[in-house]
């Protein structure tokens, strides 16, 4: 992609908090979570006459919190305004955000990953409205968002989607973000060295999508010539293009006027440093220390510090300084993500209690299950761990090797085509046979032992 090409970004992402931002409804995203329309109240779907509750604390907290990882500036004063629209998802008329033109951001001036922030700002969601069948579910209407703006710093898709994979895993570390709902962004594309205006594309939904419709914008302008008046434009991903919206509106559009109804916040300083001093480490840091401190190769390091779910639990796997490293990280980073995926579950849905993971390995270790054994009791903990001492003795490994011989014999007459196969020349046909004893052997053979005998006899 062409250097230059100017790229920013408006972030969206919604708070993890329990509460909306004005009132005591749930903050459930997402209509797989909750039916429509069942988490609203007179406050979030704009009654004649409600008002909105103090705002959330947990918001703002959070909102902070997001400000200080980012390097921004605290405001002290924060002044609530009222962005006026009109669209069939606002039922009030405007939306409640600490942004526009008379507004103190939450935090200002930051730097992330070299990349300038602009301002981060706390704001209330829309509802969700359909379009095509003009229905609207009001559950996330007034749920808290925060809005992460940066300078058009960016030079190509790539280097937003690298940096968006960055910002999305240390903000995981804080667990401020709902991560089931995700994050959206409006993209602001231009061609400055051309003379083109800012294009906005609205509401782009996932890693995938933002970096296409960058490269797809890219392209139109530099095929239909350069975009000389600014314009709001919509990504459709099934054509791979963007469509035109409307012609891009400016802050007074808006007619933002701070809101009667809502209280000036005071943040103190008090406040904000200990917000701070809560902050984990961040994956850079988390990774040094994997790297230098206990001696893990960079490639493993880098999986683990993707998830802070994954990570936390490794981290209490190896603190009684006796657990292997190597063999924990091999467990965690391969055969325990792997049943995860399996599961289609995340760290936090499992009860795994870490001395039961650090119990397994030491059986696996001490040869009294075999790796698949220990990977099926794995593989069982779909909702809770239990510790696989229990039943040691039913699983404990075959490694008596007359055991193994007889069960080896019992396969191979059953399977009279396999072992004409590999004396024919294939080999694949030693690895069923393998499967075939571990199989017979409910998993419990000493895998070394089956392959030796099994060639010797096949010989």
């Amino acid at each position: 992609m062409s250097e230059k090409i100017k790229i920013g970004l408006e972030i969206h992402g919604y708070l993890n908090t329990k509460e909306k931002l004005f009132c005591k409804c749930k903050a459930i995203h997402g209509s797989k979570f909750a039916k429509p329309n069942t988490n609203i109240c007179p406050i979030c779907t704009g009654q004649p006459g409600s008002k909105p509750m103090l705002p959330n604390n947990e918001a703002i907290n959070k909102t902070i919190q997001i400000s200080l990882i980012l390097n921004c500036k605290i405001n002290k004063s924060l002044i609530w305004q009222r962005k006026h629209y009109s669209w069939p998802d606002l039922p009030k008329g405007f939306q409640n955000t600490i942004s526009g033109p008379y507004a103190t951001p939450v935090g200002l001036k930051g730097k992330f990953e070299k990349i300038q922030i602009t301002e981060c700002h706390l704001e209330e969601d829309p509802a969700a409205w359909n379009p095509e069948t003009g229905e609207i579910d009001y559950n996330r209407s007034g749920s808290p968002l925060i809005e992460i703006v940066t300078e058009p710093d960016f030079k190509s898709s790539e280097q937003v989607i690298d940096w968006l994979k960055q910002l999305l895993a240390t903000l995981g570390y804080i667990k401020a973000i709902d991560k089931n709902a995700g994050i959206k962004a409006d993209v602001n594309v231009s061609l400055p060295n051309h003379n083109g205006a800012r294009v906005e594309i609205k509401n782009v939904n996932s890693l995938t999508n933002i970096k296409n419709a960058i490269d797809s914008e890219v392209a139109r302008q530099l095929k239909q010539g350069i975009t000389k008046k600014q314009e709001t434009r919509r990504y459709d991903d099934k054509k791979n293009t963007t469509t035109l919206m409307r012609t891009k509106e400016n802050a007074e559009d808006y007619r933002f006027i701070s809101d009667p109804d809502l209280p000036v916040i005071k943040i103190e300083t008090k406040k904000v440093t200990q917000l701070k001093s809560n902050l984990p480490e961040t994956p850079k840091q988390k990774l040094s220390k994997l790297i230098k401190k206990h001696k893990i190769p960079k490639k493993p390091a880098e999986i683990l510090i993707k998830n802070i779910d994954i990570l936390e639990f490794f981290e209490k796997v190896i603190s009684n300084g006796k657990t292997d490293i190597k063999l924990a990280t091999r467990w965690v980073t391969e055969e325990l993500l792997s049943v995860l995926n399996y599961l289609k579950k995340e760290m936090i849905e499992i009860e795994i209690d870490p001395y039961h993971f650090v119990e397994l390995m030491e059986l696996v270790e001490g040869k009294v299950l075999t790796e698949l054994k220990a990977k099926e009791i794995l593989r069982s903990w779909k909702e809770k761990s239990y510790s696989p001492k229990t039943n040691s003795k039913e699983q404990k490994t075959i490694s008596d090797k007359s055991e193994i011989q007889t069960l080896i014999t019992r396969v191979l007459k059953q399977n009279p085509k396999a072992v004409q196969d590999y004396k024919s020349g294939n080999k694949n046909s030693l690895n069923f046979l393998i499967g075939q004893v571990m199989k017979l052997s409910n998993k419990r053979a000493d895998f070394k032992t089956v392959k030796e005998l099994l060639e010797k006899e096949l010989k």
